[in-house]
This record gives C-alpha cells, sequence and structure tokens, in this order.
C-alpha cells in the first residue's frame, strides 16, 4: 500500500520548522547545576586534550629547551592564568567572561567595534579548537597500526568526517554533555598517567637518556642562566597549553553553590568555580612538565619532524612503544574521543557567544538565536578552515595560541584596570605585570606565526561586515524592549481619551513656552489641525545610537500650557513608531503623529539614521510602523506638512 504524498512545500516546511526550531528544553537543561569537579570535566575535554598535541608541538618548537620551557608555561598558568580568571570568574559570575568586563570599556560605536574585534579572536579560537583537534583525532587514527595503509592519505576526508560528525550532534541536539564529558576525561587522564608512568620506568631503566638530554642542552648554551632566558623567548610557542580558562569561565552557570546563593551574589558559585579553575590549573599543570620530560628524553628527535611517528601524537608514540599496540590503540581511541569531544566543548562555546552579544546590538538576525542554523555556518567554516590548512595540527597551532592569547591577554587587561579602585597599588602592580607578559607572548607568538593574525584578520573582517549589514537590515524594526509610562504620561493620555490623539514631534531645543508656540503654530498651518483640537508634543533625546534596543520610559512635563511626552532612546523614528502603538494599545485611539520635511541628500539622511538614530524621522517612522504593523487600518496615523 503507497503512503499519502506529501507535496514537496510541506517538506520545506517541516524541515523549516525542525531547522529554526529553538530547542528551549534543550537550554533549560543546561542550567541545571552541576557538581564543580563534573563540571570541570566539561571544560577539560578541552584543555586536557592538548596533551595529544601539546608534547609534540613543544618538542618541535623548542627542541631539548622543551622541558625548561613548559616549566616556564606551568608558572605562568599557576601565577598568571589563574589569579586572573579567579577575578573574572569574581567579578562576572553568570559567565560573562572577560569581554564584557571590557564592553563597557568604550563608549558609542568604538565600544561595539572593539567587541566585535574580540569575537573575532573568541571565533578563531573556538573554530580552530574544532579544526585542530579533529585533525589530531585524524593523526592518531591513520598512525594506528591496525588502520589499513589507503586511509593513510585521506588525512582533509577522515578530518571532515569527523566535523560532520560533531556538528550532527548538535543538530540532533546536544544532551547529557556533562556525563560523557566525566567519562571521557577520567578514562583520558587515566590513561595518560599510565603512559607516563611507563615512560618514566623506561627513564630510570635507562639513566643515559638524561646524559644525552643535558649534553644536547649545553650544546646550544652552556650558562644555565642564558638557557633560562632562551627557554623564556620560546615559551610563547608552548601557548596552546594555555587554553581552556575562557571556557572555564563560560561555564560558570552550571557550577552547583550553596542554597544560600542569590543571583546578584552567587557567593558559593564563585567559590567552588575558583576550585574548578585552580584543580584544572594543577592537573594540567603536572601533565604538562612530566609529559614533556618523558617524550623529550625518550623519543628521537626525527620523529617529532613531519611524517615522523611521534608527530602531533607523543604520548601515543611511547603508548604504542612501550606499553603494546593494543594499549596503545586502547590509548588512541581515547584520545580520538576527548579530541573530537573537545571539539564539541567549542562548539558550545560558539553557539553561547552569538546569542550573547550579536543579536543584542542588532548585529545578526533572529534566526541566530536558533542552534541548528548557527551550527550549519560553524560546520560550514570548519570545513573550510580544515581545507586551507589540509587537516595539519602544526599549521594551525599558530592561528589557535593567537586566539588563546588575545583573549588571555584582555582579560588580563579587564583585570588589571578593575583593580585600580578597589585594591592595593601592589595588587594592581602584580595584575599589570602579568598583563604585560601575556601581551608579549602574544606579540612573539604572532610574530613568529603571522598565519595566526592572518586567520583572526578573516574572522573579524567577516563579522565586522555581517554585523553591519545585519544592522542596515534589522534597522526599521520596532527596537523596543518594552514602553514604561510614567503617572504624569498616563495622565495626558487620559486626558486625550476623548479626543484623537495628536502627537507633534519635536527636538527640543530650548525648551521654553516659545517654542512649543512656535512649533504648534507651525504645525497646525502645515496640517491643518482644528484650532479646538488639543495636541501633546513627543521628543526623543538619543542616548546611545550604537545600542540597538533598549526599554523606553516615556515621561510626563509641562511648560506653561503645553504637554510633553519625553523619552530616551537608540533611534528616534523607532523609539515614536513604538510609544504610538503603545498608546494604541492602551487607549484603543489610533494616534496621529506630525512632522515636518526636511530638505537635503537622501542618502547623507539614511547615514545619519544608521550611526546617529536620527535622519528623515517622518519617512523612516511610517516604514518601521508598516514593518511592525500588517494591518494598515491599525497603523497609527503619520501626517507630514512643509
Amino acid at each position: 500500500m503507497v503512503g499519502p504524498i506529501v507535496p514537496p512545500k510541506q517538506y520545506r516546511r517541516q524541515f523549516a520548522q525542525w531547522l529554526l526550531n529553538a530547542d528551549r528544553s534543550e537550554a533549560e537543561k543546561n542550567h541545571i547545576r552541576k557538581p564543580w569537579w563534573q563540571v570541570m570535566c566539561l571544560t577539560g575535554v578541552d584543555y586536557f586534550s592538548t596533551l595529544g598535541y601539546q608534547p609534540g608541538i613543544a618538542a618541535l618548537a623548542a627542541g631539548a629547551l622543551s622541558p625548561i620551557a613548559t616549566l616556564i608555561l606551568v608558572l605562568l598558568t599557576l601565577f598568571g592564568a589563574l589569579p586572573i580568571y579567579r577575578r573574572v570568574a569574581a567579578i562576572s559570575p553568570h559567565g560573562e567572561g572577560s569581554i564584557a568586563m571590557l564592553e563597557h570599556l568604550l563608549p558609542w560605536w568604538q565600544g561595539k567595534v572593539f567587541v566585535l574585534c574580540l569575537l573575532g579572536f573568541v571565533a578563531t579560537d573556538f573554530i580552530i579548537t574544532i579544526t585542530l583537534s579533529a585533525a589530531d583525532a585524524t593523526a592518531h587514527i591513520i598512525e594506528n597500526p591496525f588502520v589499513p595503509e589507503f586511509l593513510h592519505e585521506q588525512t582533509i576526508a577522515i578530518t571532515l568526517i569527523l566535523i560532520t560528525l560533531l556538528g550532527a550532534v548538535f543538530l540532533k541536539g546536544f544532551q547529557e554533555a556533562i556525563g560523557i564529558a566525566v567519562f571521557l576525561v577520567a578514562i583520558y587522564l587515566f590513561l595518560n598517567l599510565i603512559t607516563i608512568g611507563a615512560g618514566t620506568y623506561q627513564v630510570f631503566q635507562n639513566l643515559s637518556v638524561i646524559g644525552d638530554w643535558q649534553k644536547a642542552l649545553f650544546a646550544q648554551q652552556s650558562n644555565p642562566l642564558l638557557i633560562v632566558g632562551v627557554s623564556a623567548l620560546l615559551f610563547p610557542k608552548l601557548a596552546l597549553g594555555l587554553s581552556g580558562f575562557e571556557t572555564g569561565v563560560a561555564v560558570m552557570p552550571l557550577v552547583k553553590g550553596r542554597q544560600t546563593d542569590t543571583e546578584e551574589a552567587p557567593k558559593g558559585r564563585i567559590r567552588n568555580t575558583h576550585k574548578l579553575l585552580g584543580t584544572a590549573a594543577v592537573i594540567m599543570s603536572f601533565f604538562l612538565i612530566t609529559s614533556s620530560l618523558v617524550t623529550t628524553l625518550l623519543i628521537p628527535t626525527a620523529e617529532f619532524q613531519t611524517g615522523g611517528r611521534a608527530n602531533g601524537r607523543a604520548l601515543a608514540y611511547l603508548a604504542h612503544l612501550y606499553l603494546g599496540d593494543g594499549f596503545g590503540t586502547v590509548y588512541d581511541l581515547s584520545t580520538i574521543a576527548i579530541l573530537w569531544f573537545a571539539g564539541a566543548s567549542a562548539m558550545a562555546g560558539l553557539l553561547n557567544i552569538v546569542p550573547r552579544y550579536l543579536p543584542r546590538y542588532g548585529m545578526a538576525p533572529s534566526w541566530t538565536l536558533m542552534i541548528r542554523p548557527l551550527v550549519l555556518i560553524y560546520t560550514l567554516i570548519a570545513f573550510a578552515v580544515t581545507i586551507i590548512f589540509e587537516a595539519n595540527v602544526e599549521a594551525q597551532g599558530g592561528a589557535y595560541a593567537t586566539g588563546v592569547l588575545v583573549l588571555m591577554s584582555s582579560a588580563a587587561f579587564a583585570v588589571t584596570l578593575s583593580t585600580r579602585n578597589r585594591r592595593s597599588k601592589k595588587t594592581t602592580i602584580a595584575f599589570g605585570a602579568i598583563t604585560v607578559v601575556f601581551i608579549y607572548t602574544t606579540i612573539v607568538n604572532i610574530i613568529e606565526r603571522p598565519e595566526g593574525i592572518r586567520i583572526a584578520s578573516m574572522f573579524i573582517g567577516a563579522i565586522i561586515v555581517t554585523s553591519l549589514v545585519s544592522r542596515v537590515w534589522r534597522s526599521t524594526e520596532l527596537r523596543a524592549e518594552r514602553i514604561e509610562f510614567d503617572d504624569v504620561a498616563r495622565q495626558f493620555m487620559v486626558q486625550e481619551n476623548h479626543h484623537a490623539i495628536r502627537l507633534i514631534a519635536n527636538r527640543l531645543n530650548t525648551g521654553d513656552e516659545r517654542e512649543y508656540f512656535l512649533k504648534e503654530q507651525e504645525v497646525r498651518e502645515d496640517t491643518h489641525i482644528p484650532p479646538d483640537e488639543s495636541i501633546l508634543f513627543l521628543e526623543i533625546q538619543i542616548s546611545d545610537a550604537s545600542q540597538f534596543a533598549d526599554t523606553i520610559r516615556v515621561k510626563g512635563a509641562q511648560v506653561g500650557n503645553y504637554r510633553i511626552l519625553r523619552a530616551q532612546s537608540a533611534a528616534v523614528p523607532n523609539a515614536i513608531a513604538a510609544i504610538a502603538l503603545s498608546i494604541r494599545d492602551e487607549t484603543g485611539r489610533l494616534p496621529h503623529v506630525y512632522f515636518g520635511w526636511i530638505e537635503g541628500n537622501p542618502i547623507q539622511y539614511l547615514l545619519r539614521f544608521i550611526l546617529f538614530g536620527e535622519g528623515d524621522i517622518a519617512i523612516l517612522t511610517r516604514e518601521v510602523l508598516r514593518k511592525a504593523e500588517k494591518n494598515p487600518r491599525q497603523r497609527p496615523r503619520i501626517h507630514v506638512g512643509g
């Protein structure tokens, strides 16, 4: 029996409904509080998974100096990044992060552009996390001895498949993320502990490798102080080991606090997030130092090079070498799983970033509040980055480090500013010194690996262009979160309830009786308002034209016999339209709004509207009303005289 034929239009409608499903139940699950150590594992799939490639990258970048450079990195982690992000967690306990701390640093459009640039580095960090982690997972797949030879030439294809699977997870709905993360992190760290333990045993069994390392070390430089100095210059190349702190703050809303916590002062959540950050930093520091030592001592330098068996997978190389291919395969599977899931952590971070900033700025369409369209876009971007970098772990390391370091530098800068008036001068100097170190590290990384800033610039440019296009496209939306009238304004509306409600739009100048007398006389003559009809003046002052939507508070004022409704908003036409519609809804009567014609270049007025919230007010107000109210009979009336 043949089933009913479904028209193609219905298929498209069903697909659109599925694609634009906001998946609110999923969002609600994400706000269930969990113990801090479980949430630590969610951030750890990103942070701890760097062990899959960090030792190999460190050895390739610093050679025999790798353990010393790694030690400097660990000191910066414990005494630099950790204090910074403990402070960030205390200031932004709802997961806003360092960008929110800097958001109000610059006013007007400068602040918006500044945030867009930081979002470009966030995109660089998270997208490269997805592509680099998938590429390294691919390296672990093809280097496994049980994998057929023909797959060794399919690195890009395998990486794209892994990214596709990651996107499919989010298209279906991302559930039980924390439970999966706890399992993966526990298994992965346990297997790493065994592998490093086996490597340490081999070192003690063959102490000559220490002598060989010392010879290689002092062959480059005989003075210990110079060795430390050169290592300090090299450690920026190891900056991948600093990733994870920004994610740790972003997931703060998931951390369970105390029953006495309030949304305004979640002291328990802050305290537990400090435990999360501190424990993760200590665990990672231990594994960074020990893995760097055993891989540097036991793996020949040639194996770290491109095409070598330890390239991008140094610990996996040791697992196969000293514990057998069986254990090595289990280690590979664990590494592949956590690297793949590190991309999930980054995808979740991206899905949180866009709704937090761009729609609020009017710089993203409304559908970006939905999960699935964003997943498709991010997956396609990850495809492009993978193909450009040919799924090469080392080639993407610079871009990843650039994103991480810029975010950490901005966090350090924000914390330094926040302590100027709150703590002692010594504290400010200490945080300032940490900021200088991070900025130095960022600059060195950019100079050494300029591909990172290139791809970050591409993301920044794309975000700025698409954001501005979206802002222009959405500029004629109503742009009012809600309208609030004070008692005086409501009294004016009640007085007009038996008459036609006539609003004269006025730009406030002197604010005296003469101004309103002349304006009333001009409008009555131009638009033929009967002398016996009462009027209200409506005045909108620009607050911050770079804002998109805001709460409009309408206040009533009286100057002589003239009654005025005054409000502040980011855009005059949108505010007038929103207030007129609100008056219609509250009184049940259609307001009449009166304007005067203006003269000048239409393009100039359009730019003034986009940048300064003004422009050709009458035409723009009518357009906003037309889009907000589809029924022409229900729209407030617009009159223009001149």
